[in-house]
């Protein structure tokens, strides 16, 4: 079947050789397409390329793959809230629900590396701290694999994530869910979560690490965080990896003081606290492996057209190539236009 360039997906096969205008091989028969094979096609200004019939039984198992990461995540939430209840009324929590909740979630996150899709497939309009918590969990497994940590590394520093903000369990609920600004009393206490946590998890299980990550969690490595102000060295490699996750996902959550936020947006508001307020490793990291990820998605920009994400520019990485309907939009070239909201 013969398709544009632009409407290629991640896996379509090419059956012929392509070549460019003036003849030159571009890319060769039986490539399977990517985002880097997109981008070859358009800066060779290739508009037509023939793919494999797309075959919908791999569709109807990416659906099956989806529905059982949703139950598998909504597990993993209702465990959280027995965890968290539980921590409410004792003041500990039961580990084995905890490990039992994530191991089978991480199984299935080895099987998916879109990170982008995922973090799209699991956004719920009713945000919580469970829901919070388990996003920041899985964000921070996700940041620790891509810097190269072991397995067992891995999951200590996701467990860590999913932990971090257990000691909410010990806020009221009047100021928890609190809809408008909190009293600067309030603040303060609110602020006491990460000392709550701490003691949590102490008495919970013997991995002071999380324990440590549940009260570092806050830091900024320039020593304006809390409730320590610590500096970079101060903070174990563990919380600067789950203090990015924590940013992020905290950023894309819609506030009573603070509208949701695309994800592109987010990313580029997190880059810039990687020099000076957040690990700048995890950070870049983090940057380096969502971006690519964006290609082939929908998007809402802030004019209000919809469009896909064709390629990201080299020289900005927030302003990529945008094809709407049959136009592209520059937004490295049209500076007033920016990616507001990502769609699966």
């Amino acid at each position: 079947m013969k398709v544009h360039v632009t409407d290629l997906k991640h896996g379509d096969c090419l059956t012929t050789d392509t070549f460019n205008s003036v003849g030159l091989h571009v890319l060769p028969q039986k490539t399977v397409v990517q985002a880097e094979e997109i981008t070859i096609l358009i800066r060779h200004k290739i508009d037509y390329v023939d793919i494999e019939p797309r075959s919908m039984p791999q569709l109807d198992e990416n659906t099956k793959l989806s529905q059982d990461l949703k139950d598998t995540f909504d597990y993993a939430i209702e465990n959280y809230e027995s965890i968290f209840l539980e921590a409410l009324t004792k003041g500990s929590f039961t580990q084995a629900i905890v490990d039992d909740s994530l191991q089978s979630m991480l199984v299935s996150l080895d099987e998916h590396k879109d990170v982008v899709s995922l973090l799209l497939l699991f956004e719920r309009d009713d945000i919580d701290t469970y829901n919070h918590s388990l996003q920041v969990g899985l964000l921070s497994y996700y940041i620790a694999t891509w810097l190269g940590h072991s397995k067992a590394e891995r999951f200590e520093i996701s467990r860590a994530g999913y932990l971090h903000d257990i000691g909410k369990s010990q806020i009221s609920p009047s100021i928890l869910n609190k809809l408008g600004a909190l009293t600067a009393d309030e603040a303060e206490e609110m602020k006491r979560h990460t000392e709550y946590g701490y003691d949590i998890i102490r008495k919970s299980m013997s991995d002071e690490t999380s324990a440590l990550v549940a009260l570092q969690h806050h830091e900024f490595e320039d020593g304006t965080g809390y409730p320590k102000m610590l500096h970079k060295s101060e903070i174990h490699p563990y919380t600067q990896i789950v203090a990015v996750a924590n940013v992020y996902m905290g950023m894309t959550t819609a506030r009573a003081n603070q509208p949701k936020q695309g994800l592109v947006a987010v990313l580029r508001k997190v880059h810039e606290l990687g020099f000076g307020k957040l690990n700048g490793n995890a950070v870049q990291a983090l940057t380096a492996h969502l971006l690519p990820n964006f290609v082939g998605k929908n998007v809402q920009l802030s004019n209000g057209e919809l469009g896909t994400i064709i390629m990201n520019n080299p020289l900005d990485m927030f302003k990529p190539l945008v094809k709407v309907d049959e136009k592209f939009r520059d937004l490295s070239k049209e500076r007033n236009l920016s990616v507001e909201e990502v769609f699966i």
